[in-house]
This record gives C-alpha cells, structure tokens and sequence, in this order.
C-alpha cells in the first residue's frame, strides 16, 4: 500500500513549551528525550524516496513535538529537495502542526510563498489555553500565539487551528465557539484529550470524560448549524459530510482500516503511527530500507488489518457502519491483549451520533442536489 502521506517528526518529541496534558508524557522514553534533530542526510532520502513513488500528490505532514525548532533553514532545504527530485506535474503539499510560538514575519512569508497549511494549537480563549499550555517557566503562552496568528493573517498564510478537549475546557463550548467566530478563523479541529496514566493504566486526570465529550461536540454542532454550515469548518462535521456523500471518511479515526501514512521519526526510523511509535511497530529505517519497500511491509499490513478486529459492542451498534470502533488508540486492552474493545470515547460518540447524524444527512442530500447528476465530485 503506497503511503498517501509522510507524517515527519524532525525534531522527534523535542519542544519548546510544557504543556501538562502533553502526549509524549503519557509515552516510553523509547519515543525519545532532549535535543533531537533530522540530519540534512535523512531528510534528503525520505523527500526522494517519496516523491519516487510518482503519486499524483505527494503530501509531507511535518510534526512533533514542535517541528519549528527545526529552524527555517531546514525547511528551506525540504523544499530545495522537493524540486530537485519531483517530476514535472507531480504535485506537492506540505503542512505545519505547531505551537506557532516561534511562527515570526520570516517563517510567515515563507509558510505563504511555498503554500504550507497550518496547524496552530490553540485551546480556546486566554484563561483556557493558558490552564495547560505553558512555557517552561510556568507563563502561559496564549499571548504569544494570538500573536503568531495575526501574523500569519497579515501574510496570508493557510491555517486552521487544533483544540484539543480537555477536562478543564470540555465546559466551555459557547464561550469557545464565539471565540474563534470573533478571531475570524474559518477552519476548526476539535480532538479529544484521551490519555493513559502509566501509573494506574487508567485516563489520565486531564482526559476528557466521554459523555462530557459527546455533549460538548453537541452543543458545537448546535452553533455551527444555526449560525451557518458552510461559514466554518469543522473537521469532524466534514468527515462525516463526506460519508454521507462519498462513502468515504477523510480522517482514519472512523475508517474502516488505519490510515496509508508512515510516520518517520527524525532518525528515519518508519513506525505504522504516531500513536504507536513502539518496538513492535517498527516497520524499518529508510536509510536501509527504501520507502517503496516499506510499503510491503507485513508489520504495516497487520496493523491496519487490525482496526477490523471488533468487539461485539461495536459489532451490534446501530452506529457501526459511520465509526467503525473509533482509533485504536483509544480502545487498548481488549481480553486477549489486542484491540478488540469498545473505545473509551464510545458513549461520547454515540451522544453525538444521535444527535447530529440526522441533520448531516440532510445537509449532505442538499449538497447532492445542487450538484446535479455529476455527482459528488465537487468540494462542499
């Protein structure tokens, strides 16, 4: 299976802020510690072997970590090694999930000249973002990225913004959602904190509770109907859209297998996902194994094959067909040691389903009527 993406950690779990409910503190020291950086050698390998695929589009997801301790330069070289080794008509992308802490005028006139779309983490409204998001001195750092996103306006730069829903903000879904309609910010991703404490093999304290996740994502859904579908993005709302409209998901959480990316580590390391970057799941590295390779490899078919393996919870869900057993991430611990358990997430899930699916559904018959007999070939 060839690798639709490359999601590329340069500077591996190294970042430059401590926020508590980070998701490399929940993970092995195998995942890495301190200074870590992609050497100009791997990078120029992973751009060529990828790009040696001929895919019509080839799309690097750089990410962390904080991937902007790379420096500009670094990046500067990704796309230098982008037109060496692409072909005429092949085409790129490229995208930054990023604090946005060190996102100055230089990196915004670059990230909008060579088109990068941007990921900023933000939670919510300064005392949200600031509960959990600090510096290593212990400050807040929601000053410093409404800064970053000025400036990425001010430039032009493509970028929507990552709230991660956490215990402390799960509360807040109005005050949220006027926040970022009175930022002007068009494109939204909603994720659920859902973390293991290593010590008690349970959610760790700064989790979101499932049906208190389930009724946040409700009351988003609420707003983002009465004040207007096609006025805001949200990437949950638009999987699903795409469901209704293609079959298809556009994000792996609700897919019926894993995703057809590979996750290369700044050492080259290529493991089946960054939420199982794990000895067992080690596919190679690419500097002994080239990406074309790797895409045969038995340790990536097993693991997506995997995501079929269901409980029978999910097997009797009236709600099946559209989740498919959530990430697998979230559903660890199953009798024999596998995947096969319901996820964390699931009454959170099926609160929203209930909720939503019917509206979606008719949002998306009305999208198909206006495209006519062509089909759902247009973007919504």
């Amino acid at each position: 299976m060839l690798p639709s993406s490359l999601l590329i950690k340069p500077s591996g779990s190294d970042c430059n802020i401590d926020c508590k409910y980070c998701f490399y503190k929940c993970r092995s020291s195998e995942v890495g510690q301190g200074k870590q950086r992609m050497s100009d050698e791997v990078l120029e390998k992973m751009v060529k072997d990828y790009l040696e695929l001929g895919l019509n589009v080839s799309c690097f997801a750089w990410q962390g970590g904080e991937p902007t301790l790379m420096g500009l330069d670094f990046y500067k070289k990704a796309v230098d090694f982008q037109k060496k080794y692409g072909k005429d008509g092949q085409a790129v992308s490229n995208a930054l999930q990023t604090n946005a802490i060190l996102l100055n005028d230089e990196w915004c006139e670059f990230l909008a000249e060579n088109k990068f779309l941007v990921g900023i983490s933000i939670d919510g409204p300064k005392h949200i973002h600031d509960y959990y998001r600090k510096d290593y001195a212990g400050n807040g750092t929601w000053d410093k990225v409404m800064r970053a996103i000025e400036r990425c306006k001010k430039h032009g730069v493509l970028f929507n913004v990552l709230i991660l829903i956490n215990d402390q903000n799960v509360g807040c879904p109005d005050e949220i959602f006027d926040f970022f309609v009175e930022q002007d910010i068009q494109y939204w991703q909603f994720i659920p904190c859902v973390e293991n404490d290593p010590g008690t093999n349970e959610a760790a304290s700064f989790s979101v509770e499932p049906v208190k996740y389930g009724e946040f994502m409700c009351r988003i859904f609420d707003r983002w109907y009465e004040y207007g579908p096609t006025k805001i993005s949200i990437r949950l709302f638009e999987t699903l859209l795409s469901f209704y409209l293609r079959g298809e998901h556009t994000i792996c959480t609700f897919s019926r297998q894993c995703a057809d990316y590979f996750v290369i580590e700044h050492t080259g390391d290529v493991f089946v996902c960054d939420f199982f970057v794990d000895p067992k799941w080690w596919m190679g590295n690419i500097l002994e194994t080239s990406i074309r390779e790797l895409c045969d490899s038995p340790v990536k078919k097993d693991f997506c094959h995997s995501k079929q393996n269901l409980c029978n919870k999910c097997l009797v869900c009236r709600h099946l067909a559209i989740c498919r057993g959530g990430c697998m991430k979230d559903r660890l611990g199953g009798p024999d040691g596998g995947f096969n358990k319901a996820s964390y997430l699931c009454e959170g899930y099926k609160k929203f389903f209930d909720h939503s699916l019917g509206r979606l559904a008719h949002i998306a018959s009305v999208i198909k009527a206006q495209q006519g007999p062509q089909g759902p070939g247009q973007n919504m």
